[in-house]
Order: structure tokens, then C-alpha cells, then sequence
């Protein structure tokens, strides 16, 4: 069984150690600010007479935040932006593979015309190459 004196020992480094940690914190929350805004976002909630129903959406209003009508209308764009994204990404994949087929069938049309020499090539194949 340990004793109280070897307990003491143990455990005074570690309390130590978590109250450095949240001084730490503490300086950290200072420095950027945030007690600040809080402070005086909780002041402002203190001083309204007729208190919101959500003090939360409060809060977050205050600190610029979207309300939560706001944040559902956003999320629900962020989704059919998603699925616009989708669909254009599916066409551009499709007219890509359109677009190496042709090259493929042009580039074995002019191999039979020329047997001599080097294929024609333009300027823009690498361009297109890029896209896709």
C-alpha cells in the first residue's frame, strides 16, 4: 500500500501539470480575444430586457454566425451545389472519353494517309490533354 507521503510525491507533478496546462489555455483564450467577445456577448444577452427564446441562436448571431435557418438554408445549397458538381463532372469525364476516341480514329485516319513521315499533330492536342 502506498503511503501518504509517496502519494503526495506522484501526484503533485501531475495536478501541476494540468493547472500550467489550463493557465495556458487561459492566456491563449486572452490573447486571441475570445474573452473578450464572449464577455461581452453575455453582457449583451444579460441586458436585453425580453429575452430571446434561444440563447444560443443569440449567441451565435452576435459572434456572426449564421442563424440556424441560415446554416439549414446553406446546407441545403452546399447539397445541390454537390449534385450541379456531380453531373458536371459526369459530362466532362463523357465528353473527355468522346474527345480520345476521336483522336484515337483521327490519329489512325492520317497513319493511313501518310506512311511516310510523322503523323500530323496540332497545337492544341496538348491543351486538350490538360483539360482531361
Amino acid at each position: 500500500m502506498m503511503r501518504y507521503k509517496e502519494w503526495i510525491f506522484f501526484t503533485i507533478p501531475i495536478i501541476q501539470e494540468k493547472e500550467a496546462k489550463k493557465e495556458a489555455f487561459r492566456k491563449y483564450l486572452e490573447s486571441s480575444g475570445a474573452v473578450d467577445a464572449l464577455t461581452k456577448v453575455l453582457v449583451a444577452l444579460y441586458e436585453q430586457n425580453e429575452k430571446p427564446s434561444s440563447a444560443l441562436e443569440f449567441i451565435q448571431q452576435k459572434l456572426g454566425g449564421p442563424t440556424a435557418s441560415e446554416y439549414e438554408k446553406l446546407q441545403a445549397e452546399v447539397s445541390d451545389l454537390q449534385v450541379k458538381y456531380n453531373e458536371l463532372l459526369a459530362t466532362h469525364q463523357q465528353i473527355c472519353k468522346e474527345l480520345e476516341e476521336l483522336k484515337n480514329s483521327h490519329t489512325q485516319s492520317s497513319v493511313k494517309e501518310t506512311n511516310e513521315g510523322d503523323p500530323p499533330t496540332t497545337a492544341s492536342e496538348g491543351q486538350q490533354e490538360q483539360i482531361c
